[in-house]
Protein backbone atom coordinates (compact mmCIF):
# COMPACT_ATOMS: atom_id res chain seq x y z
CA UNK A 1 0.00 0.00 0.00
CA UNK A 2 1.56 3.42 -1.09
CA UNK A 3 2.30 5.93 1.86
CA UNK A 4 0.10 8.89 2.37
CA UNK A 5 1.35 12.39 0.41
CA UNK A 6 0.25 14.27 3.88
CA UNK A 7 -0.67 12.59 7.06
CA UNK A 8 -2.05 13.88 10.91
CA UNK A 9 -0.89 12.03 13.41
CA UNK A 10 -2.67 13.30 16.60
CA UNK A 11 -3.07 16.81 15.92
CA UNK A 12 -4.90 18.90 18.15
CA UNK A 13 -5.50 22.90 17.98
CA UNK A 14 -7.74 24.77 20.20
CA UNK A 15 -8.83 28.71 20.81
CA UNK A 16 -9.41 28.91 23.98
CA UNK A 17 -11.54 26.86 25.85
CA UNK A 18 -12.76 25.51 22.13
CA UNK A 19 -10.68 22.14 20.83
CA UNK A 20 -11.09 22.03 17.43
CA UNK A 21 -8.66 19.22 16.83
CA UNK A 22 -8.70 16.83 19.46
CA UNK A 23 -5.85 14.06 18.42
CA UNK A 24 -6.99 14.06 14.18
CA UNK A 25 -5.82 11.13 12.63
CA UNK A 26 -5.92 11.33 8.51
CA UNK A 27 -4.31 10.08 5.37
CA UNK A 28 -4.70 11.86 2.21
CA UNK A 29 -2.84 10.20 -1.41
CA UNK A 30 -1.27 11.49 -4.22
CA UNK A 31 -2.98 12.27 -7.29
CA UNK A 32 -6.27 11.49 -5.62
CA UNK A 33 -9.38 13.44 -5.23
CA UNK A 34 -10.08 13.44 -0.80
CA UNK A 35 -12.63 15.25 0.74
CA UNK A 36 -13.55 16.36 4.09
CA UNK A 37 -17.05 16.62 5.43
CA UNK A 38 -18.85 17.72 8.72
CA UNK A 39 -20.75 19.91 10.20
CA UNK A 40 -20.67 23.54 10.23
CA UNK A 41 -18.05 24.64 12.75
CA UNK A 42 -16.34 21.55 12.91
CA UNK A 43 -13.25 22.59 12.03
CA UNK A 44 -13.05 21.73 8.49
CA UNK A 45 -10.88 25.17 7.29
CA UNK A 46 -8.68 24.69 9.92
CA UNK A 47 -7.76 21.22 9.03
CA UNK A 48 -6.92 23.06 5.58
CA UNK A 49 -5.07 25.45 6.74
CA UNK A 50 -2.68 23.35 8.78
CA UNK A 51 -1.81 21.17 5.30
CA UNK A 52 -0.66 24.35 3.45
CA UNK A 53 1.08 25.81 7.02
CA UNK A 54 -1.29 28.96 7.43
CA UNK A 55 -1.69 28.09 11.44
CA UNK A 56 0.35 25.92 13.28
CA UNK A 57 -0.82 22.54 15.91
CA UNK A 58 -0.95 22.58 19.54
CA UNK A 59 0.27 19.14 19.65
CA UNK A 60 0.92 16.32 17.26
CA UNK A 61 2.44 16.21 13.82
CA UNK A 62 1.10 17.02 9.54
CA UNK A 63 3.90 15.52 7.73
CA UNK A 64 4.36 15.85 4.25
CA UNK A 65 5.82 12.62 2.18
CA UNK A 66 7.05 11.72 5.80
CA UNK A 67 8.19 14.74 7.02
CA UNK A 68 7.19 17.14 9.75
CA UNK A 69 6.32 20.19 7.97
CA UNK A 70 6.80 22.04 11.41
CA UNK A 71 10.23 21.32 11.61
CA UNK A 72 11.32 22.18 7.74
CA UNK A 73 13.81 25.31 7.54
CA UNK A 74 12.62 28.09 6.23
CA UNK A 75 13.40 27.56 2.53
CA UNK A 76 12.44 23.96 3.12
CA UNK A 77 8.93 26.25 4.15
CA UNK A 78 8.94 28.11 1.36
CA UNK A 79 9.81 25.68 -1.39
CA UNK A 80 6.73 23.34 0.36
CA UNK A 81 4.23 25.94 -0.06
CA UNK A 82 4.95 26.43 -3.90
CA UNK A 83 3.22 22.99 -4.67
CA UNK A 84 0.41 24.54 -3.01
CA UNK A 85 -2.85 26.60 -4.31
CA UNK A 86 -6.13 27.34 -2.58
CA UNK A 87 -9.82 28.14 -3.72
CA UNK A 88 -11.34 29.79 -1.04
CA UNK A 89 -14.90 29.55 -0.15
CA UNK A 90 -16.13 32.74 -1.75
CA UNK A 91 -13.79 32.71 -4.65
CA UNK A 92 -11.68 35.91 -3.07
CA UNK A 93 -11.76 37.33 -6.53
CA UNK A 94 -10.79 41.19 -6.20
CA UNK A 95 -13.59 43.53 -7.37
CA UNK A 96 -11.19 46.17 -8.57
CA UNK A 97 -8.88 43.64 -10.85
CA UNK A 98 -10.26 42.41 -14.08
CA UNK A 99 -10.57 38.87 -14.70
CA UNK A 100 -6.95 38.89 -16.46
CA UNK A 101 -5.08 40.68 -13.29
CA UNK A 102 -7.22 38.19 -10.85
CA UNK A 103 -5.64 35.79 -12.47
CA UNK A 104 -2.77 36.81 -13.02
CA UNK A 105 -1.98 37.61 -9.44
CA UNK A 106 -0.18 34.99 -7.64
CA UNK A 107 2.51 34.91 -10.81
CA UNK A 108 2.89 38.83 -10.55
CA UNK A 109 3.27 38.49 -6.46
CA UNK A 110 6.50 36.41 -6.88
CA UNK A 111 8.31 38.48 -9.27
CA UNK A 112 9.69 35.30 -10.83
CA UNK A 113 8.31 36.02 -14.64
CA UNK A 114 8.13 38.29 -17.11
CA UNK A 115 5.08 39.77 -18.19
CA UNK A 116 5.13 37.77 -21.46
CA UNK A 117 5.47 34.75 -19.65
CA UNK A 118 2.75 35.80 -17.33
CA UNK A 119 0.57 36.35 -20.18
CA UNK A 120 1.57 33.38 -21.68
CA UNK A 121 0.25 31.15 -18.28
CA UNK A 122 -2.83 33.24 -17.62
CA UNK A 123 -3.96 32.59 -21.63
CA UNK A 124 -3.57 29.11 -21.35
CA UNK A 125 -5.92 28.78 -17.91
CA UNK A 126 -8.42 30.79 -19.99
CA UNK A 127 -8.64 28.60 -22.40
CA UNK A 128 -8.21 25.56 -20.85
CA UNK A 129 -11.34 26.83 -18.23
CA UNK A 130 -13.26 27.99 -21.04
CA UNK A 131 -13.30 31.29 -19.99
CA UNK A 132 -12.83 33.46 -23.38
CA UNK A 133 -13.62 36.44 -23.51
CA UNK A 134 -13.71 37.71 -20.12
CA UNK A 135 -10.12 39.00 -19.49
CA UNK A 136 -10.80 42.55 -19.80
CA UNK A 137 -14.37 41.84 -17.57
CA UNK A 138 -14.50 42.46 -13.61
CA UNK A 139 -15.81 39.75 -11.42
CA UNK A 140 -19.39 41.85 -10.73
CA UNK A 141 -20.02 41.14 -14.87
CA UNK A 142 -19.88 37.41 -14.31
CA UNK A 143 -22.39 34.85 -13.27
CA UNK A 144 -21.50 32.56 -9.74
CA UNK A 145 -20.33 29.85 -12.38
CA UNK A 146 -17.74 31.87 -14.42
CA UNK A 147 -16.28 33.18 -10.66
CA UNK A 148 -15.88 29.50 -9.41
CA UNK A 149 -14.27 28.92 -13.55
CA UNK A 150 -11.75 32.16 -12.37
CA UNK A 151 -11.29 31.47 -9.30
CA UNK A 152 -10.42 27.76 -10.37
CA UNK A 153 -8.06 29.42 -13.23
CA UNK A 154 -6.06 31.60 -10.54
CA UNK A 155 -5.30 28.33 -8.33
CA UNK A 156 -3.75 26.58 -11.23
CA UNK A 157 -1.92 29.26 -13.11
CA UNK A 158 1.16 28.25 -10.71
CA UNK A 159 0.67 24.66 -11.85
CA UNK A 160 0.27 23.45 -7.88
CA UNK A 161 1.02 19.67 -7.16
CA UNK A 162 -2.14 20.11 -4.56
CA UNK A 163 -5.15 22.66 -4.77
CA UNK A 164 -7.13 22.59 -1.42
CA UNK A 165 -10.52 23.82 -2.09
CA UNK A 166 -12.76 25.63 0.60
CA UNK A 167 -16.64 24.62 0.21
CA UNK A 168 -16.21 25.24 -3.22
CA UNK A 169 -19.83 25.42 -4.00
CA UNK A 170 -20.95 28.31 -1.78
CA UNK A 171 -24.23 30.30 -2.94
CA UNK A 172 -24.73 28.14 -5.79
CA UNK A 173 -27.53 26.20 -6.83
CA UNK A 174 -27.32 22.33 -7.24
CA UNK A 175 -27.08 22.37 -11.01
CA UNK A 176 -24.16 24.94 -11.02
CA UNK A 177 -23.38 23.15 -7.48
CA UNK A 178 -22.76 19.60 -10.12
CA UNK A 179 -21.51 21.54 -12.21
CA UNK A 180 -18.40 22.93 -10.24
CA UNK A 181 -17.98 19.27 -9.30
CA UNK A 182 -17.91 17.71 -12.66
CA UNK A 183 -15.07 20.84 -13.62
CA UNK A 184 -13.38 19.93 -10.12
CA UNK A 185 -12.90 16.47 -11.20
CA UNK A 186 -12.67 17.26 -15.03
CA UNK A 187 -9.46 19.65 -14.33
CA UNK A 188 -7.83 17.03 -11.63
CA UNK A 189 -7.68 14.56 -14.26
CA UNK A 190 -6.42 16.75 -16.69
CA UNK A 191 -3.73 18.76 -14.46
CA UNK A 192 -3.21 15.38 -12.63
CA UNK A 193 -2.94 17.61 -9.26
CA UNK A 194 -3.69 15.97 -5.28
CA UNK A 195 -7.05 17.84 -4.38
CA UNK A 196 -8.52 18.42 -0.77
CA UNK A 197 -11.86 19.42 -0.46
CA UNK A 198 -14.01 20.78 2.54
CA UNK A 199 -17.48 20.12 1.23
CA UNK A 200 -21.35 19.79 3.34
CA UNK A 201 -22.21 18.89 -0.38
CA UNK A 202 -23.81 15.50 0.60
CA UNK A 203 -24.33 13.26 -0.72
CA UNK A 204 -23.04 14.99 -4.59
CA UNK A 205 -19.47 15.30 -3.68
CA UNK A 206 -19.03 11.76 -2.89
CA UNK A 207 -19.30 11.11 -7.02
CA UNK A 208 -15.83 12.86 -7.49
CA UNK A 209 -14.13 11.47 -4.68
CA UNK A 210 -11.96 8.12 -4.34
CA UNK A 211 -11.45 9.10 -0.30
CA UNK A 212 -14.04 10.94 2.28
CA UNK A 213 -13.06 11.80 5.86
CA UNK A 214 -15.56 12.94 8.62
CA UNK A 215 -14.58 15.01 11.21
CA UNK A 216 -16.55 15.32 13.93
CA UNK A 217 -16.25 16.74 17.81
CA UNK A 218 -12.56 17.23 17.13
CA UNK A 219 -11.62 13.94 15.50
CA UNK A 220 -12.02 12.08 12.34
CA UNK A 221 -14.72 9.22 12.58
CA UNK A 222 -14.55 7.77 9.31
CA UNK A 223 -12.31 7.38 6.22
CA UNK A 224 -12.84 5.57 3.34
CA UNK A 225 -14.24 5.01 -0.04
CA UNK A 226 -17.66 6.97 -0.84
CA UNK A 227 -19.07 3.55 -1.12
CA UNK A 228 -17.88 2.79 2.61
CA UNK A 229 -19.27 6.15 3.83
CA UNK A 230 -22.27 5.05 2.18
CA UNK A 231 -22.87 1.47 3.95
CA UNK A 232 -20.95 3.30 7.04
CA UNK A 233 -22.98 1.85 10.37
CA UNK A 234 -21.16 4.27 12.52
CA UNK A 235 -24.24 6.40 13.93
CA UNK A 236 -22.80 10.17 13.75
CA UNK A 237 -22.10 9.34 10.06
CA UNK A 238 -25.24 7.77 9.14
CA UNK A 239 -26.91 10.29 10.61
CA UNK A 240 -24.92 13.02 9.33
CA UNK A 241 -25.09 11.61 5.63
CA UNK A 242 -29.07 10.96 5.82
CA UNK A 243 -29.63 14.74 7.46
CA UNK A 244 -31.31 13.36 10.91
CA UNK A 245 -29.60 13.90 14.55
CA UNK A 246 -28.34 16.96 16.20
CA UNK A 247 -25.42 18.41 14.35
CA UNK A 248 -25.34 21.90 15.87
CA UNK A 249 -22.12 23.33 16.76
CA UNK A 250 -20.56 22.51 19.80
Amino acid sequence: MKSPLIEFVDVKKSFGNNHVMQGVNLSIYEDEISVVIGKSGSGKSVLLKHIIGLMQQDSGSVLFNGDDISSMSRREKKEFKKKFSYMFQENALFDSMNIYENIALPLTETSLFSKQEIREKVEMRIEQLEIQGTASKYPAQLSGGMKKRVALARALVTEPSIVLFDEPTTGLDPVRKNGVHAMIKSYQQMFGFTAVIVSHEIPDIFEIAQRVAMLEKGKIIFQGSSKEIMDCDIDDVSSFISGKGDFTDY
